[in-house]
């Protein structure tokens, strides 16, 4: 009897020998690339996260998908699947990298999953839509493998600043400083639009739209990868489930390259950069009211017409090595000290109904008390994936900018630029200096791991992209 996995590979073999050479007649290696979806759209009922409150989803208003690319130099496969999802707890990610590996021939590790998070979209922790969502992504990534052709990849960037806001703020109000422990912040996540108590923002943005572009020998568009560090847009009806400006953005470059006819292979992905101190909200100014799914589209289209733009000038090369470097890393979880256990105490005590210093102090006393009774620390895995001179490593956190920026900045790579929320989820990741500053996105509960974990990570990630380089140096002498 042949394993799942075995007889897969000989229908591959069987079926598509002549698609799928390791090189042409005169010796020459062969780069290959295939893409497929998966449709992820959770059953209605289930909830809509990204709020303070979730609230089952009444209404589809555009479905959900995984969005995979498979690339392969002959020697190395490597995966990418970006979800339509807020995000994808390590062990989801886990299971499907593992059954794509039980039933391919890639390599769990050289498996990239991320959420795109959409505050628009339902959890994958269900015992309804959890084993559908893995089932998916695998399926869709087996589906790239069979559609792998002959191919050509390019890849650049293009600078759109107008659409990318630091939401984290000094302000002079103090009331807006008020934190959830009864204490001060000194900066102030999303502060009232266009008030005169505004000060300054607290840290950079980062307004590159990173793209790697693939297509047949021939020209033909077979995929195209997108990354902009902007958090989701928003502006969705109550209850309606939507892939936010990411999925339009897939759409939008699909027209625009003149491939989203029925007979088409292709398939357009947006990424979720270093967004975790980044929106689309413009805080010097009131903005206008907007009809629902308005700001979203209009983001999206953008960053479409843009990178369709800037990619007429890509220079594409036949073949380019790649390479997957991965490690772990164990960080700590913060826990509560005693004082701040008995302030939480205290509020609990109180009648529900009243708030004695901060609108979330109550939903801040629970996620505080799951840390202190949950585990000590956490595994997370840390990835960089190689294509020819670019380097993309992935990080399972919602992480501020100036990471991002840092690690384009030291890469020891030509180009590089980061996928957030990839192959698990953690919570938010500050740098040691922004937890300095206070704000929401620095609060224990938000989050939840040790105060330097960002040096850690980058330490962990730039070791690997010398490990990629000096592996490509190698190979190349």
């Amino acid at each position: 009897m042949f394993s799942p996995k075995r007889m897969l590979l000989l229908t591959l073999l069987v079926c598509f020998p002549a698609t799928l050479p390791a090189a042409d007649a005169e010796g020459k290696k062969q780069f290959l690339a295939g893409s497929a979806t998966s449709n992820i759209t959770p059953p209605l009922g289930e909830p809509v996260v990204g709020g303070w409150a979730p609230e089952p989803a009444t209404n589809i208003h555009d479905e959900l998908h995984a969005r995979c690319l498979v690339l392969n130099d002959g020697s190395t496969k490597v995966a990418f699947v970006i979800c339509d999802i807020l995000y994808i707890a390590r062990d989801v990610c886990d299971e499907a990298r593992q059954l794509i590996a039980d039933e391919t021939d890639i390599p769990a590790e050289n498996i990239l999953i991320a959420g795109t998070h959409t505050h628009s979209a339902t959890p994958a922790t269900s015992e309804n839509y959890r084993p559908f969502l893995v089932r998916r992504i695998a399926d869709g990534v087996r589906r790239a493998l069979v559609n792998q052709v002959p191919a050509r990849i390019g890849w650049g960037s293009v600078d759109e600043p107008r659409e990318v806001f630091n939401r984290r703020w000094y302000t002079t109000d103090p009331e807006q400083l008020k934190n959830p422990f009864g204490g001060m912040d000194k900066v102030r996540m999303n502060p009232s639009r266009g008030s005169a108590t505004l000060v300054r923002p607290a840290g950079p943005i980062d307004p590159e739209v990173s793209f790697i572009s693939v297509q047949t020998v021939d020209g033909e568009p077979l995929s195209l990868l997108a990354n902009y560090s902007l958090h989701y847009v928003g502006g969705v009806r109550r209850g309606e489930v939507s892939a936010d400006y990411f999925g339009v953005f897939s759409r939008r470059i699909a027209k625009l390259l003149g491939a989203a006819h029925p007979e088409s292979r292709f398939v357009g992905m947006m990424s979720n950069g270093t967004s975790g101190d980044i929106n689309n909200i413009n805080f010097r100014e009131k903005s206008p009211r907007q009809e629902p799914y308005e700001q979203m589209t209009k983001v999206g289209e953008l960053l479409a017409q843009r990178v369709y733009d800037a990619q007429k000038d890509l220079e594409y090369q036949d073949w380019v090595p790649l390479g997957v470097a991965t490690r772990e890393l164990t960080l700590k979880h913060r826990k509560p000290d005693e004082a701040m256990q008995k302030y939480f105490a205290e509020i609990m005590e109180q009648p529900e109904d009243k708030v004695v210093y901060h609108r979330h102090e109550r939903t801040y006393a629970g996620r505080v008390q799951k840390l202190l009774e949950g585990p000590d620390s956490s595994d997370i895995l840390l990835q960089v994936i190689r294509i020819g001179d670019l380097s993309i490593p992935a990080i399972p956190f919602e992480t501020f900018a100036e990471i991002g920026l840092e690690l384009k900045e030291k890469s020891p790579f030509a180009d590089t630029f980061t996928i957030e929320l990839a192959n698990g989820a953690y919570g938010y990741l500050p740098t040691p200096e922004q937890h300095e500053l206070g704000g929401y996105e620095t609060w224990m509960g938000t989050n939840r791991v040790q105060l330097d974990a960002s040096e850690r990570i980058t330490e962990v990630l730039f070791d690997l992209m010398d490990e990629l380089r000096d592996t490509q140096k190698v190979a190349a002498e």
